[in-house]
C-alpha cells in the first residue's frame, strides 16, 4: 500500500468513527474523505472533508456546533457546498 492509499485508509477510519457526531452539528450536510482545497485548488493533503451549507464565523455558532481543525490527528477541511438535494 502506498502512502496516499494509507492516508485515505486512515482518514476513512476517522470518518467512520466521527461521521454521526459531525452530521449532528448545525449547518453540516455531509462528511467525506478528499483532498484539501486551498484557494479553489486541491492540494495533495488527504483530509476529512466536512461539507456545510455556508461557512459561518465561529462567533455565530454554538460551542457544540464548532468543527474542530483536526480529529484524531487528521486535518479537517470545511467546504461550503450550499444546500444538497437529491436529483432525479
Amino acid at each position: 500500500m502506498n502512502e496516499v492509499d494509507a492516508d485515505y485508509a486512515r482518514v476513512s477510519r476517522v470518518k467512520e468513527n466521527h461521521e454521526g457526531e459531525l452530521l449532528a452539528k448545525a449547518n453540516v450536510v455531509g462528511v467525506g474523505v478528499g483532498l484539501r482545497s486551498r484557494g479553489g485548488a486541491h492540494t495533495q493533503d488527504v483530509v476529512l472533508v466536512v461539507m456545510v451549507t455556508q461557512k459561518l464565523p465561529p462567533r455565530m455558532l454554538a460551542e457544540e456546533d464548532l468543527i474542530p481543525l483536526e480529529i484524531e490527528g487528521v486535518p479537517v477541511d470545511v467546504q461550503a457546498v450550499g444546500e444538497l438535494r437529491a436529483s432525479g
